[in-house]
């Protein structure tokens, strides 16, 4: 048997493929909260991005984000998903 392979997902910042482990999971919980979710184990709804400030940005600016997660965005829970997603980012 060969190895596994590993999951591919799609940045919603710049629309690339690359390897899941490679991506930042963002994700809706149940209860409708966006949190960062570094273990990407999180349930519910999820979007991936690139560990790239550009990526992050391309993602909230266009609403890439929103639209992948099924959800609305107010000014409040963008500014905090940002500090949450620069935090991962250096991490």
């Amino acid at each position: 048997m060969g190895a596994a392979r590993e999951p591919v997902r799609t940045c919603v910042g710049c629309r690339t493929a690359a390897p899941k482990r490679s991506l930042l999971r963002i994700a809706r919980l149940p209860d409708g909260r966006v949190i960062v979710d570094p273990t990407g184990k999180a349930p519910g709804r999820g979007a991936y991005v690139h560990r790239d400030p550009g990526c992050v940005d391309a993602a909230l600016a266009r609403g890439g984000l929103w639209r992948m997660l099924r959800t609305g965005a107010d000014l409040d829970a963008a500014a905090r998903l940002t500090q949450e997603i620069e935090g991962a980012i250096r991490t």
